[in-house]
């Protein structure tokens, strides 16, 4: 009897071993890793990123330090039209500390919310304030909106590749 009770425990083990690892590689990111210029596909959503230089603000948003500006193209490649937001977009360094996008309406094409129909591209720029070194590595990390059921993030390096 004992035997049995010992089978039953060792088996109840393993099932919940198979089921933990059945779950953590489900859920677990997976990093997309890519160059800028180069097509990226988040979830529903197919992104080219652009480094579109730096400034240093207008008169109304002046940076703290420097603002990198990047372009973005985004097109629904899914059937139902999804979220994009520059909430989504976040830019690394090399201490791998990571900066928010910064909304400041300096061109038509600031990126703020977006709702993307299928297969409708559209451009928008972003940028973000960091202390910027043009000899230094810098990515940009797209994160998927959570209605979008995915768990790839794109990792898309920017300068010095």
């Amino acid at each position: 009897m004992a035997r049995v009770g010992l089978v039953i425990v060792i088996g109840a083990i393993i099932v919940s071993m198979i089921l933990a690892n059945y779950m953590y590689t489900q859920y677990t990111t997976n990093f997309i890793e890519s160059t800028v210029g180069e097509k990226v596909t988040v979830g529903p959503v197919e992104y080219v990123v652009s480094f579109e230089g730096t400034h240093e603000g207008s008169k109304e948003v002046v940076p703290e330090n420097t603002f990198v500006m990047i372009g973005i193209t985004a097109e629904n490649i899914g059937d139902e039209k999804t979220l994009f937001t520059g909430g989504q977009l976040y830019i690394v360094d090399e201490k791998e500390q990571k900066h928010e996008a910064i909304y400041g309406e300096f061109s038509s094409k600031d990126l703020l919310v977006e709702w993307l129909e299928p297969n409708k591209p559209i451009e928008r720029t972003t940028q973000f304030d960091i202390p910027f070194d043009e000899d230094k590595q810098y990515k940009i990390i797209i994160r998927p909106q959570k209605e979008q059921s995915t768990v790839d993030t794109a990792l898309i390096c920017i300068t010095n590749c």
